[in-house]
């Protein structure tokens, strides 16, 4: 599948923020109820927000479009991490936060994600990062896989809240 990977720009914040909520909630553990996934999706995944994350200039939105139509998105922050846990245990710097990487389903399995990756670790390498780090729910098994592949390896844990559930991630790294 040919895809193309580009920055994105505050008039793709709807169409990001769409496929956003189609694929947040596949990410969630079981437990994640429909109303905390939503309130979620409203506070953190909205086309406002990514508005706003489209002009920080310390976050990065890469967006993956096919036939013209947006199919998937990462979002990076590059810094510091904000949880001193994470801190600790993410040891190489500087470091980018993959903060989020989705790509809709229809296009899991097409090599999508994997060229995401790609492009991930191209701007990185370029930004003269030592490395990368994001957060992967405990129960995401199959993301977990796709993070291994790409060399990334477990290094601690940390918390994240959907609505008014605390979930347990995995923070994985990988050295560039």
């Amino acid at each position: 599948m040919t895809v193309e990977i580009d920055p994105a720009g505050i008039w793709d914040s709807e169409a990001i923020a769409d496929v956003a909520a189609a694929t947040f909630p596949l990410a969630c553990p079981p437990g994640a109820t429909q109303d905390d996934i939503a309130t979620f999706i409203d506070d953190v995944l909205s086309a406002e927000r990514f508005s706003e994350y489209l002009t920080d200039p310390d976050r990065t939105v890469l967006k993956v479009t096919h036939g013209g139509a947006i199919v998937g998105y990462a979002m990076l922050i590059d810094g510091e991490p904000a949880d001193p846990d994470v801190g600790r245990v993410v040891t190489l710097r500087p470091t980018t936060e993959i903060s989020k990487l989705y790509v809709l389903p229809g296009n899991h399995g097409t090599g999508v994600a994997s060229a995401l990756m790609d492009a991930i670790v191209e701007r990185a390498v370029a930004a003269e990062c030592a490395g990368l780090w994001l957060g992967v729910n405990q129960e995401n098994v199959r993301a977990q896989r796709f993070y291994a592949k790409h060399g990334f390896t477990q290094v601690g844990t940390k918390t994240f809240v959907v609505g008014t559930q605390l979930h347990h991630d995995f923070v994985m790294q990988r050295a560039l």
